[in-house]
């Protein structure tokens, strides 16, 4: 993106005395996280004769098909400039060029800057998970199944290999989730776990996510624990 900035001068310097220089870019580097934006602000230092400055940013390699960025001038030779997800991460270089009165090129500087692209958490969820059998004596063992996913791309899952997922138990006439079990997931994202049958309630399995992984809870699967009788 080109942006022409008029500035007030007074009386004109001599060609030597022309100064222009990229003084301070900032943040940098230029973190965005999420679908969030983050400003980029530029100041650039000129001297008195310098009448008009052309500013410009764009990656330093590549992408030369980018769609120019916004900019926006704001007072004293200063731009701010949006950054998101979409644009490329790496190496960028933001140019400057000042003009005199009649616009002729008096000077040009350029500095580098970096933007990253902060990567949020990747989706998880925990399929087909199931407790039983539906029906078991007390005492006896309580069987539970399931896998553990991670979304990959836009339609895609994957097993999630060597993450711990804990099975959770309310009993009948209780608002309270109490663990029972764990396990940790194959390669495939599968993971096995058992406990005895004490009363008749209903089973989930969760996984608590991690610094790359989001967190997820299955769907619940109700056991009925009878007793024994003669």
């Amino acid at each position: 993106m080109l942006v022409t900035g008029a500035g007030a001068a007074s009386a004109a310097t001599t060609k030597h005395d022309t100064r222009l220089v990229i003084r301070d870019i900032s943040p940098n580097p230029v973190v965005v996280k999420g679908d969030a934006e983050t400003t980029a602000y530029f100041d650039v230092g000129a001297s008195r004769d310098v009448k008009k400055v052309e500013f410009s940013v764009a990656p330093a390699e590549g992408f030369h098909t980018m769609r120019s960025k916004s900019l926006k001038e704001l007072e004293g030779w200063r731009y701010a400039i949006g950054f998101n997800k979409n644009d490329p991460a790496g190496k960028w270089k933001a140019t400057a060029v000042a003009f005199d009165g009649e616009g002729k090129k008096l000077a040009e500087d350029s500095a580098f800057f970096a933007v990253e692209i902060a990567k949020g958490k990747a989706e998880t969820r925990i399929s087909r998970f199931s407790a039983g059998p539906s029906k078991v004596r007390k005492g006896r063992s309580i069987y539970f199944s399931g896998s553990l996913l991670e979304k990959e791309g836009r339609f895609r899952w994957d097993g999630v290999r060597g993450e711990r997922v804990s099975i959770y138990y309310r009993a009948n006439g209780s608002s309270a989730w109490k663990w029972v079990a764990s396990d940790w997931t194959s390669r495939s994202g599968k993971f096995y776990a058992k406990t005895r049958a004490y009363k008749s309630g209903t089973f989930r399995a969760v996984y608590n996510g991690d610094r790359e992984l989001e967190g997820a809870k299955s769907s619940t699967d109700y056991v009925r624990v009878y007793s024994w009788r003669r």
